[in-house]
Parts: structure tokens; sequence; C-alpha cells
């Protein structure tokens, strides 16, 4: 990790700890967050919304994957037992 990407974590971290505190129901949900996200990819390859997509992969490193084979992984157990 580079000194100037830590170096902007450190600044965000600094404004979350000077933000009042929220209650659970003034904040948009993680879907609502990332539905707002402009979607770059052409309209003949796309199978599900971007949001959806960025929602699996959040949960997936949520739950411990690190690298682009475990969220694809993790995917296919989610959905799996989705689909049953």
């Amino acid at each position: 990790m580079s000194a100037r990407s830590s170096s902007l974590v450190l600044g965000l971290l600094g404004q979350l700890t000077d933000a009042a505190p929220t209650a659970p129901d003034d904040l948009p949900s993680l879907l609502t967050c990332l539905a707002q996200v402009p979607d770059p990819r052409r309209d003949r390859g796309r199978r599900h919304p971007l949001a959806f997509v960025l929602c699996l992969a959040a949960c997936a490193v949520l739950a411990g994957a690190k690298s682009l084979a475990a969220i694809a992984e993790c995917r296919s157990q989610i959905l799996g037992r989705v689909v049953q």
C-alpha cells in the first residue's frame, strides 16, 4: 500500500470520528448506495444489475474472500443456496 493511499484512509477515518452518531433508520441500505454507482458496462453483456453484482462482491469480501476467484466461489455458493 502506498503512503498516499493510506493517508487518504486516515483522513477519511478522521472525518468519520468527527461525525455525529446517526440512527440506523436514517442510513440508506448498502443496496441503495450501490444502485447509485454508474454502470460502465455495455448493454450487450449485462446479465445482472451492477448493484447486485457489487453487493455480492461486498458480501463475499466480508465473508473473507481475498481474490476474484474466492469472490466467484462465494457467489456460486450464495446463488446455489438461493436457487434451492
